[in-house]
């Protein structure tokens, strides 16, 4: 079921699992998990491998995740749940395991590197305020 394998990948990314074999060992032991992808105790979760064929073969090239987050978004903006006033960011480090000898250039709007560069700005000052090391 298409829905099943969206859930299951909201669920990897909500609790930041790292991959696709790990996500369905955690849906497999957490009833809230079950529960949610509509699965009971005694039904057999999917595959892991599921759903990389199944991307393959139905959403490889389309624009379908994307659509969902903005309906996802859509429904907590309609319902108040969001407030743009605030952003908050997650400064955790996580080491890569990147091939150091490939890499891809990208384009970086102008409107991004501006926040970033005002939001260092804004933490150097808290810092200096607290008496913390920059």
């Amino acid at each position: 079921d298409p829905i099943v394998l969206f859930k299951i990948i909201m669920i990897q990314y909500i609790f930041g699992i790292r991959s696709m074999r790990q996500t369905i060992k955690e849906i497999q032991v957490n009833i809230a998990y079950r529960w949610y992808i509509g699965y009971g105790f005694d039904e057999q979760i999917p595959h892991f491998s599921t759903f990389g064929k199944n991307y393959k073969r139905r959403f490889e090239g389309t624009d379908i995740f994307d659509e969902i987050f903005k309906q996802i978004l859509a429904e907590v903006t309609k319902c108040n749940f969001l407030d743009e006033e605030n952003v908050f960011v997650d400064g955790t480090h996580i080491k890569a395991s990147a091939n150091n000898k490939k890499s891809i250039s990208k384009f970086v709007e102008v409107s991004a590197k501006f926040y970033e560069k005002s939001l260092q700005e804004e933490i150097s000052k808290d810092r200096e305020i607290n008496k913390k090391k920059l």
